[in-house]
């Protein structure tokens, strides 16, 4: 589910599942252990009654089975507040601009945009752009420059082809005058549009990309 309004009760339903399976067969565990413990005892002989060691390891027994029940009880109900937690965490990002530390970008009508950092000054830097198959789709010299330094792509490849819109991602690559490598980061910026609440942790929707909050660098208020 993909939605500007988050339903918290929705997205913890599949989580809660197989811990709901577990819990039943616990308790039907423990059901049967307390049948076969009282029908023991209502037919023990009276006259050779059962061995006060093995009716105090049962009872252990039972009481082991007894907290499995609650722990699991308790630990669904964390659970359940930590993904609350997390979806109210994830609204707030709605309509904020934020910046992206994975390489990856949305192409939308046909524009994308990155930001790269060159550690030093290089004397040769390599652009390469692939879609989320992994091929290479466009290749191109990049700024030498050190510091920040913005690649703003049309969505053609290589031979002038407009692409379609998408995820796509920039490696970059660049060398010093004495052939050295110079160390690089890329980021990319985009606003958050939506929140996808479908999986076991929420995502930020920006353009055709999908966006664990953790890999979300920085936060800013979009322009209004």
């Amino acid at each position: 589910m993909t939605t500007s309004g988050v339903n918290p009760a929705a997205s913890s339903a599949a989580a809660s599942g197989s811990s709901d399976s577990a819990t039943q067969q616990l308790t039907g565990n423990m059901d049967t252990f307390l049948q076969l413990l009282t029908t023991q005892l209502q037919n023990q002989d009276p006259m050779n009654p059962m061995d006060s060691d093995q009716f105090t390891q049962q009872l252990v027994e039972y009481s082991q089975v007894e907290q499995q029940i609650n722990t699991n009880t308790n630990l669904q109900t964390l659970i359940s507040l930590q993904q609350g937690g997390a979806a109210s965490g994830a609204v707030s990002y709605l309509g904020k601009t934020v910046s992206v530390t994975n390489g990856n970008a949305s192409l939308t009508d046909g524009a994308a945009s990155w930001n790269y950092t060159l550690a030093a000054q290089s004397s040769d830097t390599t652009l390469t752009v692939t879609n989320a198959s992994g091929q290479t789709v466009y290749t191109g010299a990049g700024s030498t420059a050190s510091g920040s330094n913005t690649f703003d792509w049309n969505g053609q490849d290589s031979s002038g082809n407009q692409l379609p819109d998408g995820v796509y991602t920039l490696a970059v690559s660049a060398a010093a005058s004495d052939g050295s490598a110079v160390q690089t980061s890329v980021s990319s910026t985009g606003v958050v549009s939506e929140v996808n609440m479908s999986g076991s942790t929420p995502e930020l929707i920006i353009g055709s990309m999908a966006v664990p909050i953790s890999q979300v660098a920085t936060v800013q208020n979009s322009p209004s």
